[in-house]
């Protein structure tokens, strides 16, 4: 018995310490005062320009040229570097899976057609390997939402250096998402229904998804009347969409699903934000007129048309700009949310200018969370969740992220990709030695 206690014991020791080398510590409070001397501040409200910036409690506590540094402060000298807002990556499943192809390891869906009372944030894992190789390339929140058939559930903002979800959460409730029904029809020879198999699905897919916020929306008038006589938590949960509280995000790459999501959005008074938007450039204008948010998921996107041109998807966030669509960018999907930072810098330059391409990483990301109040700008008061990058920040070639805050607490950006590099080269290394010897 002792044997195996020890044997257990040791497992332990050994699964720790795995884990500790794949995960750095989440960082701890600052006990001091920093001043970072001379960067080049992209505080995303105004022009790039060097200056200083004070972080204390946590918080900007102020930005300007040649600030005095309390009398306990730590003082880093950032000349040369660029100090930009932690960007924020909306719409993925960071922490909500692990390995695709293990089912034991995703938590980001449900098997019903509506969750409305499905709260994302619940199933994240602050421990996940995948969340410190997004953190390495400048992301200090994500947005992370439940997948599903029609109403999915709710997301939720989380900050990306926590000890647990309960730790990593910064806004509950972000919104309400649902995928919206197809409307297209597809005549692949790999499709099985005909047209008309098709259409009738679609029609009965939204007609059930009409019938549940029918449903929903009852139940909020007998509450407000005080005729419920039990509770259901699916449309209990939807209490604060009918008192306008809870925005609605609508997953939707075509305009005419986007024109009934507009229509359902009126009816209810409530914000609506579409998320994919692939053909949103087909209906900017519509879309700015209704103040209609859009989480492009495509900037990486191949024309979806014959006669489209090969940079429709690349061009879309320009055409989104300039036609006054408030909008963020998003790789949906969970390890590639790395990759979201290169697609704002290619983006610019195909029609989006870099001050928008920052915007929608940051401010615009922040607002559309509803945390902009907190988050996505360097202003005094806000949040003190910077990154230093030695380079452009969009530019894959000049890119080199090297330090990081999160609410004033310095961010260990080491992370799996490096410890398998630093590895490797070890033994590249000891390979050459002993190639050399006589």
């Amino acid at each position: 018995m002792k044997l195996i206690k020890s044997i257990l014991a040791a497992a332990c020791v050994l699964a720790a310490g795995s884990a500790a080398a794949v995960n750095p510590v989440p960082g701890t409070a600052a006990s001091q005062p920093l001043l970072l001397k001379n960067a080049t501040v992209h505080s995303v409200v105004v022009a790039p320009t060097v200056q200083d910036v004070l972080i204390q409690d946590g918080k900007i506590a102020a930005v300007g040229v040649n600030l005095s540094a309390p009398a306990n402060a730590q003082v880093q000298d950032l000349t040369g570097k660029n100090l930009y807002p932690g960007l924020i990556a909306l719409i993925n499943q960071l922490g909500l899976i692990e390995v695709e192809a293990v089912r034991a390891t995703r938590d980001d869906r449900e098997t019903t057609a509506t969750n409305p009372d499905l709260r994302a944030e619940v199933a994240f894992n602050a421990d996940s390997a995948v969340i410190p190789t997004i953190r390495s390339n400048g992301f200090s929140h994500s947005l992370i939402y439940p997948s599903g058939a029609l109403i999915t559930g709710r997301s939720a903002l989380m900050q990306l250096d926590g000890w647990n979800w309960q730790d990593a959460l910064v806004q509950s409730s972000v919104g309400l998402h649902v995928n919206w029904p197809r409307m297209g029809i597809q005549t692949g020879w790999w499709v099985r229904d005909s047209v008309e198999q098709q259409q009738k699905r679609q029609a009965e897919q939204l007609a059930q998804l009409q019938d549940y916020f029918t449903a929903a929306h009852a139940y909020y008038l007998a509450e407000k009347a005080g005729l419920n006589r039990g509770r259901d938590s699916r449309w209990h949960a939807m209490l604060s969409f009918f008192e306008q509280q809870l925005p609605l995000f609508v997953h939707a790459d075509d305009p005419r699903q986007m024109r009934q999501a507009m229509l359902l959005a009126q009816q209810y008074g409530v914000k609506l934000v579409i998320v994919g938007g692939r053909d949103s450039w087909r209906i900017a204008d519509e879309l700015a007129a209704n103040q209609v948010a859009v989480i492009y998921t495509a900037p990486y996107g191949l024309p979806t048309r014959g006669d489209e041109a090969y940079d429709q998807a690349f061009s879309a966030p320009g055409v989104l700009k300039r036609a006054g669509v408030k909008f963020a960018l998003s790789l949906d999907g969970f390890w590639d949310t790395r990759n979201l930072v290169f697609a704002a810098g290619h983006v610019t330059r195909y029609g989006l200018d870099p001050a928008a391409a920052l915007r929608a990483l940051t401010l615009d990301a922040a607002e559309i969370a509803g945390v902009a109040d907190r988050l996505g700008s360097i202003e005094v008061g806000k949040s003190a969740s910077l990154v230093v990058s030695n380079g452009d920040i969009f530019d894959y070639r000049g890119h080199q992220v090297e330090q990081m805050w999160i609410d004033g607490r310095t961010v260990n950006l080491d992370n799996k990709h490096k410890q398998l590099h630093r590895r490797y080269q070890q033994r590249y290394q000891q390979q050459g030695q002993l190639s050399a010897q006589p």
